[in-house]
């Protein structure tokens, strides 16, 4: 790619947001060598990579990548002898272990991410140097005691004759304090001195290392603390002999480790680099383009990546099928130029392993070359026109296009005589599509609508025009060539009626017909625009409701199989009880060989009763076969014999299938695995009472759940009513457990009504604390 298309497309820009998104300086590196790449094996490897970190984005993780340095130079350093600095070593620790924290991230990520976790395995854990480094070095920098015996020795020595410096000034200072002027202990030329009185220069002895700005202090070291001093001033050239020989050990041990260091430097530089493209595609909300070498572009919803989201217009473009060449006509109004650069920066991106702001689904081609002579640019220097520029650079370009070229124009042909500018225009495009480039050219020049309708490979494209707000929308319109808006805006904009009859007299009667035809096409074109989005609104809306529905019908089955699971543990635990005492009763029957009479009964009485729990299920289900073959209504009272559970009877779905709701869940079952339950004998009359006087029946249930709390106490009492003239005794009222707000005004209602004798949450086989069961008086 050249540099000029690179600069005409703000490529730089796009280098420029990229590098803000690197954590590293490393990554900034590759950054800043970014090129569009025409290896389409090697762009597919990148646009994975950006999509397996879009991945971890998409899981609101963090790759941690903080602490790590570009330790190379270091590196290189040591293993040339160099005796490398603290700091040096504290990089490369902090490094190591950042390296270890990005890999052990990695490699806990889901197995669906090939290329990182790769890229993750090549990183060397290298716990050994790190603790090496640390054991010497703190986090602040300082050479640490225990880093060697011998600095161990020398600090202890140094501590000792310092304390003992120490004594002896103090007792100077507490002895001799008129003679100070400031009783405390300093340190110049890192020896310990007293403030002395000038005056009082001759009074002590010793040594005078410096005095004060005014000259009536001298900073004095006593020739009591002089052999001590040394003694440290020796001390401290061997601790920094020392350092520096930990230092040249550590160096020593980098050098051992430098393959593995710059290799982990290498592999993180590049999760650096795709981490950064990941974040820029979060931003722009990009989507991975599907790569193609057939000179296919196809981008639905397709945003000019410079431009802010909320200010830019999204448009569908399309080339390299039907047509290799659009040609977007219609007067200066700002929106051509930037669906131009939409298509060519796009481009650039995709070739270099960005994703692109569109839709899922976008398409782009792999281009060898892509040329753009955009914008007024002249050429000072050599004191060229307009034209003369973008001539000498559309000369250039084609002499170097092919079918593996894209060529973007801007203003083709302009800066010249309309009509020389307009048949040279024509004639570039025809050599330009000859070779099978993929061309977009704009132009405001009115012969070229009619080119786009008599190629065969070229479509007509315009921007549309709001002739209200006189403003562009920016909105590309593919198929429908650009119409002049003079006569309209001008007639907006207040100019006299008979003027604008008089211009529009001399104008042609082919260019009026293509004016109106042009008029009428955009019309239709917002019709089925308008069209498309409602279609496209309600597809949504039936995905979203059919992924919600699969997803509650996934739900259901599970509770489902649960409620079988728990009847069937249930029923295996009825039967081993029973079998046990069964067991236990022939177990005595052995041992005694007489029995008293009542024994007898008592015995007979047991076994018939461990019978009786062994064979309840299958003698049920039997008894129910014959008896149970008669039509259930809504509002019965049933048993579902598969869970064991009671529940009511809402509706009847079929001849032999009927909806059941048992708790708080609502099941399609068959008749056969349904049995008519008696009613709690508190409740006098059958499943569902008719009040007297009226023709309403009223259940012994009410389901209250999804109401508004409001409307849901209102129908409450209005239902005790009617239950206490249906003579119920008891009666369930359904609510759902929630947030617990409806649950909380049920059962206030329930305290303060006179005719409610007592209240309690429904038992598990009821519904739990999605249910309250009422007494009434």
């Amino acid at each position: 790619m050249n540099e000029r298309t690179l600069h005409a497309l703000e490529y730089d820009k796009i280098i420029y947001q990229l590098k803000n998104e690197a954590t590293t300086s490393l990554g900034e590196g590759l950054i800043a060598h970014l090129k569009p790449s025409t290896n389409i094996n090697q762009i597919k490897q990148m646009q994975l990579e950006t999509d397996e970190a879009m991945y971890i984005l998409r899981l609101n993780k963090h790759i941690p990548l903080e602490g790590i340095y570009d330790i190379r130079e270091s590196v290189h350093r040591s293993n040339i002898g160099s005796i490398l600095n603290i700091e040096e070593c504290l990089h490369i620790a902090s490094t190591i272990h950042s390296g270890r924290n990005v890999k052990r991230f990695i490699q806990d990520l889901p197995d669906d991410l090939p290329i990182l976790k790769d890229m993750a395995n090549r990183i060397t854990g290298l716990s050994h140097l790190e603790r090496r480094i640390k054991k010497c070095i703190d986090e602040q920098g300082n050479v640490l005691d225990q880093a060697t015996t011998t600095l161990q020795k020398i600090r202890s020595s140094i501590r000792k004759n310092e304390h003992k410096i120490r004594d002896l000034l103090n007792e100077y200072t507490h002895t001799k304090s008129h003679l100070l002027s400031e009783t405390i202990i300093t340190i110049r030329n890192e020896r310990y001195v007293l403030p002395v009185k000038q005056e009082y220069r001759q009074s002590l002895k010793g040594i005078v290392h410096d005095q004060s700005t005014s000259g009536q202090t001298i900073f004095m070291e006593p020739q009591a603390v002089v052999e001590l001093n040394n003694t440290i001033q020796n001390l401290a050239t061997q601790e920094q002999q020392e350092i520096e020989r930990i230092l040249r050990q550590i160096s020593k041990n980098i050098s051992a480790n430098s393959h593995d260091l710059l290799e982990n430097i290498e592999v993180l530089s590049q999760i650096d680099f795709i981490y950064a493209r990941a974040k820029l595609g979060k931003k722009m909300d990009a989507s991975m383009p599907e790569m193609n070498d057939q000179g296919i572009i196809r981008m639905q919803r397709a945003r000019h990546p410079l431009i802010p989201k909320d200010e830019v217009v999204a448009n569908d473009i399309e080339i390299g099928t039907t047509y290799t060449a659009i040609v977007i006509t219609g007067p200066n109004t700002g929106g051509k130029t930037v669906t131009l650069k939409l298509i060519g920066l796009c481009t650039l991106m995709a070739q270099s392993g960005l994703q692109i702001p569109a839709l899922d689904g976008c398409q782009l081609a792999v281009f060898d070359r892509v040329f753009a002579d955009i914008g007024d640019e002249q050429s000072i220097e050599q004191n060229l026109s307009t034209f003369s520029s973008h001539m000498r650079n559309i000369v250039d370009i084609v002499e170097k296009v092919n079918d593996r070229t894209l060529v973007l124009f801007d203003e083709l042909g302009a800066g010249t005589d309309p009509q020389e500018g307009a048949a040279l225009a024509m004639a570039i495009l025809d050599e330009v599509i000859s070779r099978d480039a993929r061309v977009v050219a704009t132009t405001h020049y009115p012969e070229l609508k009619a080119y786009g309708y008599n190629r065969e490979n070229v479509i007509n494209a315009s921007v549309e025009f709001d002739i209200e707000t006189l403003q562009p929308t920016y909105r590309l319109l593919i198929g429908m060539p650009g119409r002049s808006n003079a006569f309209d805006i001008s007639k907006q904009l207040g100019l006299d009626q008979n003027i604008i009859k008089r211009a529009e007299s001399h104008i042609g009667i082919d260019s009026k017909n293509v004016e109106s035809m042009i008029h009428s096409l955009e019309q239709a074109k917002r019709r089925a625009d308008k069209a498309y989005d409602e279609a496209y609104n309600i597809l949504l809306e039936s995905e979203t409701l059919y992924h919600d529905l699969k997803r509650a019908w996934s739900q259901f089955k599970h509770q489902r199989e649960a409620l079988y699971k728990q009847a069937e543990k249930k029923a295996k635990s009825s039967i081993q009880k029973a079998k046990r005492e069964a067991e236990a009763i022939v177990e005595r029957l052995r041992e005694r060989q007489s029995f008293k009479e009542h024994e007898w009964i008592d015995a007979k009485k047991q076994l018939e009763e461990a019978h009786l729990n062994l064979t309840t299920d299958e003698e049920e289900k039997e008894q129910t076969n014959v008896k149970e073959t008669k039509a259930l209504q809504p509002g019965d009272h049933i048993k579902w014999l598969k869970v064991n559970q009671t529940g009511t009877v809402l509706e009847k779905v079929s001849d032999d299938e009927y909806m059941i709701q048992v708790g708080v869940m609502k099941v399609t079952v068959k008749r056969d695995e349904l049995t008519l339950e008696n009613i709690d004998q508190e409740v006098k009359q059958t499943p569902v009472a008719t009040v007297r006087g009226t023709q309403q029946h009223v259940s012994p249930e009410l389901d209250l759940r999804g109401q508004r709390y409001e409307d849901a106490i209102h129908q409450l009492e209005g239902y005790i009513d009617d239950a206490l003239l249906a003579n119920y005794s008891k009666v369930m009222i359904i609510h759902g457990k929630g947030t617990g707000t409806l649950r909380k005004g049920v059962q206030q209602f329930c305290k303060e009504h006179p005719r409610i004798s007592s209240f309690r949450e429904g038992q598990v086989n009821e519904g739990g604390s999605g249910v309250t069961v009422i007494k009434l008086k």
